[in-house]
């Protein structure tokens, strides 16, 4: 890679934007923002050590001291957190605020590693450089261009993950299933909602970035101690302050607001965070095809603690309560689709258009309540015992009853009037969605960590119990009347009415440890652990082994590897899946009796192999990793926007393989950006008692996305470094689906049934979303002498109205029709730091 390369993706950046900025006032004066910061790193006996690597953390912009152990780096006036570095010594962390036109001073002592507790160096050093494992920066979510500042909607820019709706906080990973990714929040597991059925549903996502100090993000391979899914590990961090006078912000654009504050108090003993995000998108969503009066209301407050009792011993406490509410009462829908042919030599023309007027209204939501409570407790300084317990409920419904009178029209698209009287009505059809469900779920858990640190060793080990419980309480029925006279049908898509009350528990062990295997500290480290889980449901007991591997080559390169066994034990929607979609159970089914206690975990025996490369020129990584995952016991599901619908058998197997290739680095100092690559293949094999006319041999799974590709590019505008650029790009090829056929008569009545399956693929999803931030100091020493920031940013989302399509309904004679996502939409953002 030459300079030029670097100038050419800088390029990327301004080339896609500079069609906004023709529009924004530029400034006439050239603001200087910049200061400097400057100082001597020590060790412990006063000595200046040669050599330390300094770097703003969260970027890959620094420097090194020379051989007085000085150092000197210039920045934009703000508050900076510096990272420490080098080989023997602990790496240490110190915060410092920038001034413009002035230097800060800022003297740093390393202690001598041997007498740090080298079992938590090697476990958090080693953590975001080991197989399948990437951090994004809190802040970089901030700057991302995107309908609502979310943390999960920003892991689509990470390498591995699937993209095809702007909409969702649902996220597939390495052509895994949306329910097969572990979350965790300052060590507390939370959970994505359990029953939406379209993205536009789902609101604000637990992850507060706000709030967020790190996020870590595991695509595979991840260690022992976080659990058992198939796919994905999040472990966020909230930010702890210590000595902080109070710090935060507060936010608000034509879509969102949030505020949050931090500080520490009582003498540095309490350090505490809290914020609150209200998002009313009625006007983004209300740009679909389906018109109608959008009221979405999404809201949530979110607050972590921590006290120290003195001793080294901490409670540590998360709470969060969120309120998501959706409603509309749809009126109309006018979706054009098909191919326009004006030369019938060559293609007929095929444009047609969906006319639907509809009556109703639908109604969904979802409360959530979170609270977590944790004691550390160090033995000594090098065993350290933790505790926690945590209740997490969600209480979730859906109600709707709509009706709607559709006509199918071929279109002539050199019509000049946009009436349907003009066009050839190909199918008429009345349907009737009617549901009035909701489901409460309870967990109560558990857990225990204990970790014992050695010179070279990390030892860990762990535990917890969890207790499930599920109200649930089904009634839906959707049928669609086509024809008249003795054309008239009346096909009966899905039916079903009835309540079930679900009550188990899980428990599980695991013991792991890190090893730094060669003599020069932090070249090679080794981590292995297994895990046993086990489920009363099933009655099932499970034994995870995994080992990863981290070996630094030499100053540029790394590399990387992974192995290990995951069981993912069935969940309830696993368990009681296809009943919901069953055209043939009658009304008053007992879900109880389909429950399948026979049920086993799903299997994955998962390999990575990966290596990273640094340019240091350029300032610039070069990574890329292979993976291979070999699936057994499979539960088959489908997707239909991003519900999912569970087959309740073990009846697959299958596997899943690709790679993924990112560049990371800084094109202009201080500013991160990312470009990123994937091909994915996933297949599966139905198990012979399970195969029928429409599932033989290999068929693609409903993730098998095969070609992947995003970016995410900073710049400043040239000559003005308050003025920032961001542009995020996102691609993914088309996902499979499987197109319905006619199915058996119920009660005298036909229905439709999937035919072959995954033999269709919904079109690629495209998508630029840009960014413009101008950045004004309003108070130049504010509270704790940190400056008070605003920032003032327009964003174009879905910047070229590129149509997307998220999934398809089914009208008339199987006339196939999308149903799209948002086009083009103007977002303005506030923001003040302080």
């Amino acid at each position: 890679m030459t300079r030029m390369s670097v100038r050419l993706l800088r390029a990327i950046a301004w080339s896609a934007a500079v069609g906004l900025f023709i529009s924004l006032f530029a400034p006439t004066a050239i603001a200087q923002t910049d200061g400097f910061v400057a100082g001597t790193v020590r060790d412990a006996s006063n000595t200046p050590i040669p050599g330390v690597t300094v770097l703003v953390r969260g970027t890959n912009y620094g420097t090194a001291t020379n051989e007085d152990g000085y150092y000197r780096m210039t920045l934009p006036a703000g508050r900076y957190a510096l990272r420490f570095s080098a080989v023997g010594f602990a790496a240490r962390t110190d915060s410092v605020v920038v001034r413009r036109g002035e230097t800060t001073e800022l003297n740093v002592e390393l202690e001598d590693a041997v007498m740090e507790m080298e079992g938590v160096t090697v476990e958090e050093e080693g953590a975001t450089k080991d197989a399948g494992v990437f951090s994004v920066d809190p802040e970089d979510v901030q700057s991302m261009p995107t309908p609502f500042k979310d943390g999960f909607r920003a892991l689509k820019v990470v390498p591995g993950v699937a993209t095809n709706n702007e909409l969702s906080q649902q996220y597939s990973v390495r052509g895994g299933g949306y329910n097969e990714n572990l979350i965790f929040l300052n060590g507390f597991e939370v959970y994505m909602p359990f029953r939406p059925r379209q993205g536009e549903q789902e609101g604000l996502g637990l992850l507060n970035p706000d709030l967020a100090q790190s996020i870590t993000f595991y695509t595979g391979g991840f260690p022992a101690r976080y659990g058992g899914k198939l796919s994905s590990a999040l472990d966020v961090q909230y930010q702890e302050p210590e000595n902080a006078p109070i710090h935060g912000s507060a936010s608000m654009s034509t879509l969102d607001a949030s505020i949050h504050a931090g500080s520490s108090a009582l003498d540095n003993s309490l350090s505490w965070t809290i914020g609150a995000r209200h998002a009313q998108p009625g006007r983004f969503f209300g740009t679909q095809d389906l018109k109608g009066e959008y009221d979405p209301r999404f809201s949530d407050v979110q607050g972590a603690a921590t006290y120290r009792l003195g001793g080294g011993h901490e409670i540590e406490a998360l709470g969060i309560y969120a309120d998501h509410q959706f409603e509309l009462n749809p009126t109309e829908r006018r979706t054009f689709f098909g191919i326009i042919s004006l030369n019938p030599r060559i293609a007929n023309n095929q444009f047609r258009s969906l006319w639907s007027d509809l009556a109703g209204a639908r109604t969904d939501g979802y409360t959530t309540r979170f609270g977590g409570v944790r004691l550390r407790s160090p033995i000594s300084d090098k065993i350290e015992l933790s505790h926690a317990v945590a209740y997490y409920s969600t209480t979730e419904s859906e109600n709707f009853d709509i009706t709607g009178d559709a006509d199918v029209y071929e279109v002539d698209p050199t019509a000049g009037a946009n009436n349907p009287e003009n066009y050839n009505r190909l199918s008429n059809s009345q349907h009737t969605n009617f549901a009035d469900n909701s489901v409460d779920v309870e967990t109560l858990t558990g857990r225990g960590r204990y970790r014992y640190n050695l010179a070279r060793h990390a030892l860990e080990a762990g535990w917890h119990v969890r207790s499930l419980h599920f109200d649930d309480r089904l009634n839906e029925k959707t049928v669609i009347e086509t024809g008249r006279g003795d054309d008239y049908r009346r096909i009966v898509v899905d039916s079903l009415s009835d309540a079930a009350t679900f009550n188990e528990m899980q428990s599980g062990f695991y013991v792991q440890d890190a090893v730094d295997v060669l003599p020069q500290r932090g070249r090679f480290v080794v981590t292995g652990g297994v895990r046993t889980d086990y489920y009363t449901f099933n009655d099932e007991w499970t034994v995870s082994p995994r080992i990863s591997a981290t070996f630094q080559a030499n100053e540029q390169l790394t590399l990387t590897g992974s192995w290990g066994l995951y069981h993912q034990k069935p969940i309830y929607r696993e368990l009681r899946g296809s009943a919901e979609a069953s055209p043939d159970v009658p009304d008053g089914g007992v879900i109880d009796d389909l429950l399948n206690r026979d049920l086993k975990s799903q299997q994955s025996s998962q390999f990575v192999l990966g290596g990273e490369y640094f340019f240091p020129s350029l300032r610039l990584y070069l990574r890329t990793e292979a993976y291979y995952k070999d699936l057994s016991n499979i539960v088959s599901y489908t997707i239909d926007d991003i519900r999912v619908e569970y087959s309740g058998e073990n009846d697959a197997d299958g596997y899943i393989a690709g790679f993924d290739t990112q560049i990371r680095g800084e094109l202009v100092p201080g500013l991160e950006s990312w470009f990123n690559y994937s091909f994915m293949i996933a297949r599966e094999r139905f198990k012979p008692q399970f195969q029928d006319e429409f599932n033989q041999g290999l068929v693609p799974r409903p993730t098998d996305q095969r070609h992947t590709f995003s970016a995410f590019v900073q710049d400043y505008v040239p000559g003005d470094k308050t003025w920032k650029l961001h542009m995020r790009a996102l691609y993914g090829s088309g996902l499979p689906y499987t197109p319905p056929v006619p199915g058996p008569d119920v009660n005298g009545q036909p229905t439709r049934q999937p035919g072959d399956r995954m033999s269709a693929r919904i079109t690629a999803y495209r998508r630029v979303d840009i960014g413009a931030t101008k950045e004004i100091t309003v108070v130049e020493d504010g509270i704790g002498r940190t400056p008070v920031k605003l920032d003032l940013t327009l964003e174009v989302l879905n910047m070229f109205d590129m149509d997307n399509t998220v999934t398809y309904s089914w009208e008339g004679d199987w006339t196939r029709v999308p149903k799209r996502l948002t086009p083009r939409t103007l977002n303005a953002r506030v923001r003040l730091t302080f």
